[in-house]
This record gives structure tokens, sequence and C-alpha cells, in this order.
């Protein structure tokens, strides 16, 4: 059986995901919704009372904003998580490589992502992002996306409360899997629409730096044994972006400046990037 938790920020889920889950899933389950309409519990908190509160196999944690357009998805999960005994936790997008450096799984170069989702952006657009699959159905990855999370229950894993607010969970969960031995997957047998992007902001940016802080000693993560400094370098320059474009604390941005200066002294980018910093 499947555990669908949701965390909610209204007192009732919308309809139409209930109907869609009940009409799509193709197997037996059951609806977890925390109503967090009060702002009572942070992510962390709110899906521990839903893992608490279950009773299945297999937990699917999943934001209130999307729909499912695979016919039977909750089979496709159980035989993923039944083919592959190694695996312990499952989305829709991640990536095989994490940095030292601060930042989301999807700052990274595009061969490191693997993504299977139809997204909406603030334009109007949906595109429908589909890469990274093009000799496989199931890639193994280091860092996944939040808007799915199918976890193994027998793992034993709960989200860390130390953590606060609502970013970063699946960074948390993404460690604590790999911290017990399991790999991370992300197939493209399931497809979603999901109706929003990321909340970026300034408060973001103070949980990625306190995440990355927390997790230091497991930094950096990576499919294989090759490391690549070119992605320390890209996670830096989108940092720096982060703090200039959300108003991040100029000690931090600074920080990362002189550590871009020491890996590419030479480089005309990074003089143009250092000019717009000290405008600042």
């Amino acid at each position: 059986m499947l555990s669908i938790i949701i965390c909610s920020r209204t007192k009732t889920l919308n309809t139409q995901l209930t109907q869609n889950i009940a009409h799509t899933i193709g197997c037996l389950h059951e609806l977890i919704v925390i109503d967090n309409s009060a702002n009572k519990y942070s992510i962390f908190e709110a899906y521990n009372l839903g893992i608490q509160r279950s009773s299945g196999e297999f937990l699917c944690f999943v934001h209130e904003d999307v729909l499912f357009h695979t016919e039977g998805w909750g089979i496709v999960i159980q035989r993923i998580f039944n083919l592959n005994q190694e695996y312990g936790l499952l989305g829709v997008a991640g990536s095989s490589h994490k940095t030292r450096t601060p930042s989301g799984w999807w700052d990274c170069k595009d061969k490191y992502k693997s993504i299977n989702i139809i997204q909406h952006y603030p334009n109007g657009k949906s595109v429908k992002e589909q890469y990274g699959f093009e000799n496989s159905v199931l890639n193994e990855v280091v860092f996944i996306d939040g808007v799915f999370l199918a976890l193994r229950k027998k793992i034993d894993i709960v989200f860390d409360e130390k953590l606060k607010r609502f970013h970063n969970y699946d960074f948390n969960i993404s460690i604590e899997t790999r911290k017990k031995q399991y790999k991370i997957g992300v197939t493209n047998q399931i497809e979603l629409e999901h109706f929003s992007v990321g909340n970026l902001n300034n408060e973001w940016i103070k949980s990625i730096i306190e995440v990355h802080k927390y997790y230091r000693n497991f930094l950096p993560m990576h499919i294989g044994s090759s490391t690549d400094a070119d992605a320390e370098v890209f996670s830096i320059k989108r940092l720096i972006n982060y703090l200039l474009a959300f108003g991040g604390s100029k000690k931090t941005l600074f920080k990362y400046c002189f550590k871009l200066f020491l890996m590419e002294p030479l480089s005309k980018s990074n003089i143009n990037l250092f000019k717009k910093v000290l405008k600042t």
C-alpha cells in the first residue's frame, strides 16, 4: 500500500487533486493530509506527522499543486522499488552531482540533470521537461526535487526537525537516504504536472546556506569517483547572482566572490561579475 502525504496550506485539500489521485494511482492507498492552514508546522514537522500516521509500505510526499498524468503511477512506484531493492527514494527530478557550494539541485550543468515533469511558469507558459533518459528509465541521482518524493518506509528515515521553515526538506531526505546506504532515483515512468515554481527569495538563501553548513561533512556528492571543479565554479556564480537578486548578506557575497577569484583569478567574466558586486 502507498501512503500519500500532503502538507496543505488550506483546511481542505483541492478536490481536483484528491479525485486525480484516486483516479490515477491504480492501487490500494491512503491519503494523509496535514492541515497547516494556521502555519503551525514547518514542512519537516508536517511530513513527520504524516509518517507517524502512515501505514503504507511506501510513502509519497506530494505538493498540493500538482496533477498526475500517468495511469497506475502507484503500481509503477511499487514495481520500481520491488525490482530495485537498492533504491530507497524516488522522484521525477534531480541531479547526479551536488557541489559543496550552497545551491539548488538545478544549479548544475544539464548533463547532471534528470527531469520528467510538465512545469508551469509565472509567464503563463507550461513546458514538458524531459531529459536525461536517452538510454534509461531510472537514473541514479544524489539530490532530488521535493515536488514528488517516494520513500521506502522500512529504511526508517524521518525529516530532521532541527531544520526549520519550508525549504530544503528534499536536500535533507536525500542525504539521509544516502547515509543509510540506499540509492536515490529519478524515473521517467511517472509524469505529473506542476502548477508553480519554487519560491526563491532571501529566506531560501538563508535556508540553503544553513542546510549546507549542517551537512558540510557529506559534501560534495556525486555519482562515480570523479569530481568536477567546473561544477563548483558554476554553483558559486549562481549563488553570487542569487545573493545579488535577493539581497543576501554582503559578508556572504564577498566570501564567495573571494572563493571564485581564487579558483579563476584571470577570468574576464568573473571580473565583470565582481564589478557588478562592487556596485552594490
